[in-house]
């Protein structure tokens, strides 16, 4: 019998051992809901297959039904119950895998994920992720889960199990604390569903790497659909506006700076560029939380990372 999964609960945040996993698997298996972290940002699992239990995921988020969620599989035997891989999908996912790449495939018939995760589509989302911690729980899961970021949909994306708690807490029962995560940016999303390769969302891998193993690799569009997530125009937002390409800020503003530019925060003093992403939504979190009614960014270039970094900017300052 599932768990009642009506909100408020007592949400509990427990250390990532042995124990942690083994109630995180439990409560999974149930139907249950926990936040658990990744290489990436910390994700909010459910069962991939249970639709019940990916509704919970859509419900305590408050996410469109139209935005699919990644599933998270332990290797890539598993991987191939949910898609179909041709030679393109192979190659990234021997490169990159277990990382921060997310694919999208044709969904194979008979898939053991629910209609909500794939939001309709004849595609799906799949990440092999690095984190031991996410890959204990699939493991002992047995099958796939379907893990959007762990925060209210649109905010601010989560590093640390404390940003999960401010933003969930109330709406899950668990959250798992492993620290905070070492890439602190999403997966870098490819389509691989048509005859031109597509990146849909720059993000940990960067778009050079990619292409050394995909040459053909579109860039992202302003106008492609949204069959993968964090495409939405409105995204990763803090509570307060947000002001891009600052080189100084007004006394209203917390100065996010970069590199030469100090600021109030910096997001690497050395200009790198890796550096800056695993720092972004941690130090966005601490700006919107602060006294400033604003927040201004300094520039970032867009080469490497930096082209995912500017994307999650943008659509942050979109409103």
């Amino acid at each position: 019998m599932q768990p009642e999964q009506t909100a408020p609960f007592d949400t509990v945040t427990r250390p990532a051992d042995a124990d942690g996993i083994a109630a995180a698997v439990a409560l999974l298996a149930a139907g249950g809901t926990v936040a658990l972290p990744t290489e990436t940002v910390y994700g909010l699992a459910a069962d991939a297959a249970n639709g019940a239990a990916v509704a919970r995921v859509y419900a305590a988020k408050g996410r469109p039904a139209f935005n699919p969620l990644i599933v998270h599989v332990a290797d890539l035997a598993m991987a191939e119950c949910y898609a179909s891989f041709d030679s393109r999908a192979r190659a990234l996912a021997t490169a990159f895998w277990p990382g921060g790449l997310t694919l999208v495939l044709p969904l194979r018939e008979r898939a053991p994920a629910a209609s909500l995760v794939t939001a309709g589509l004849p595609s799906i989302a799949l990440r092999i992720p690095a984190h031991p911690v996410m890959q204990a729980v699939v493991r002992g899961l047995g099958r796939g889960v379907a893990a959007p970021s762990a925060n209210t949909s649109g905010r601010l994306s989560p590093t640390r199990a404390a940003h999960v708690a401010t933003s969930l807490a109330g709406r899950i029962p668990l959250i798992l604390d492993a620290g905070p995560c070492a890439l602190g940016l999403e997966s870098s999303i490819v389509s691989l569903t048509g005859e031109t390769p597509r990146l849909l969302r720059p993000g940990a891998i960067p778009l050079e790497a990619l292409r050394a193993h995909l040459p053909n690799l579109a860039a992202p569009a302003t106008n492609d659909a949204v069959i993968a997530p964090g495409m939405t125009d409105s995204h990763y937002a803090p509570a307060k506006p947000l002001r891009l390409n600052a080189a100084a800020a007004d006394a209203s503003e917390w100065h996010l700076g970069f590199g030469a530019i100090a600021g109030d925060d910096n997001l690497s003093p050395t200009a790198d560029l890796t550096g800056a992403a695993a720092r972004l939504f941690d130090a966005l979190h601490r700006a919107d939380a602060g006294p400033h009614a604003a927040i201004a960014v300094a520039p970032i270039p867009e080469t490497g990372l930096g082209l995912a970094i500017n994307d999650r900017l943008r659509r942050a300052a979109h409103r």
